[in-house]
């Protein structure tokens, strides 16, 4: 008998590399499998995929209207609920997808104009960092460890957008860099690496690597000095410009206007370029808002000075608005 499933994820602009192997899986059984894309059709299996805390128009609707025989739905947004201002993950509302489907390899047909060339992936899972702002050790684990070799996503892509969360952490990180370096494929390292574990033999290796980008995390300032320490070494061996090499500046957290100012300003003095992330958006101050549409927005970062910068069009300056918080920390 032949099934029609039907796919669902919250990401727009990112494929869900959950539902691309759910769809594998299926197609492997001669199940008929799509991306909904209105609320009207009928479906004998309906997946549902939230990966962000975030509200999701279409999805409420589905449970009220019997579009499916069966519903499932999984991921991170589903575990997530936020107590005074931060999220408390439930782990146990995020099941992991079974071992037979985790270990497939993906249908990236499920998104042809996302996945043209470029192949989507973790070699490992887990951090053992336990940041307080960071699900990734109470979903995956506190022991960053291998679950998969290249070529259980990769078959030849030119591209490859790498999403573990600290493959540094990993034991095996010499061999799963070594698997990069042998690709020959261009790599993104979408997720900030924790420059605190680069030396200069970690830093060879993965400038032996084709990086298309990499990206760093600077987020808590009681590691300033062994973050900043690590991007000093990777720039020894990294040739290529700021443009193409990052630092995430996690905000909105523990830190005050004047420390995301400096962190912003010290990664931009090291050559990389800052990008600001906003913890729990809808409560951060104006200074924030402005300081991200400055750093996040590549053409404005480069084209002018972050006191010189006008962020409306009432003409006044950072520098006017904010001098309180240009000071040196």
């Amino acid at each position: 008998m032949t099934n029609k499933i039907g796919l669902m994820s919250d990401c727009i602009n990112f494929p869900s590399i959950a539902l691309m192997k759910i769809s594998a899986f299926h197609k492997r059984n001669g199940h008929d499998v799509k991306l909904v894309d209105n609320n009207l059709e009928h479906f004998d299996i309906l997946y549902l995929s939230k990966t962000f805390n975030l509200d999701l128009p279409k999805i409420p609707k589905l449970f009220y209207i019997p579009q499916a025989d069966q519903y499932f739905k999984g991921g991170t947004g589903f575990a997530i609920k936020i107590e005074e201002g931060k999220e408390i993950y439930q782990k146990e509302e995020d099941k992991p997808l079974p071992e037979e489907i985790e270990n497939i390899y993906p249908d990236y047909s499920l998104y042809p104009e996302l996945t043209m060339g470029i192949a989507y992936g973790f070699l490992t899972r887990g951090c053992p960092n336990n940041c307080p702002f960071c699900i990734v050790s109470k979903k995956e684990g506190l022991y960053s460890r291998k679950v998969a070799d290249l070529n259980q996503f990769w078959r030849g892509q030119k591209e490859i957008k790498l999403l573990d969360a600290n493959i540094l952490a990993c034991q095996e990180r010499e061999n799963l860099l070594q698997q990069l370096i042998n690709s020959k494929a261009y790599v993104d390292y979408t997720q900030g690496l924790d420059a605190r574990l680069v030396d200069d033999d970690i830093a060879k290796l993965i400038c032996k690597t084709k990086i298309k980008i990499i990206h760093f995390a600077f987020d808590l300032m009681k590691n300033e000095e062994q973050i900043l320490t690590g991007l000093k070494i990777f720039s020894k061996y990294f040739q290529k410009g700021e443009r193409f090499k990052r630092v995430y500046i996690l905000t909105n957290y523990n830190t005050t206007p004047e420390q995301d100012w400096y962190r912003v300003r010290k990664v931009k003095e090291l050559g990389f370029t800052p990008y600001v992330m906003i913890y729990q958006k809808g409560t951060h101050s104006q200074f924030l808002t402005d300081l991200a549409r400055w750093t996040n927005n590549m053409y404005i970062q480069f084209s002018t000075n972050f006191e010189d910068y006008m962020p409306r069009k009432d003409g006044k300056l950072i520098k006017d608005l904010y001098k309180r918080y240009l000071v040196d920390y």
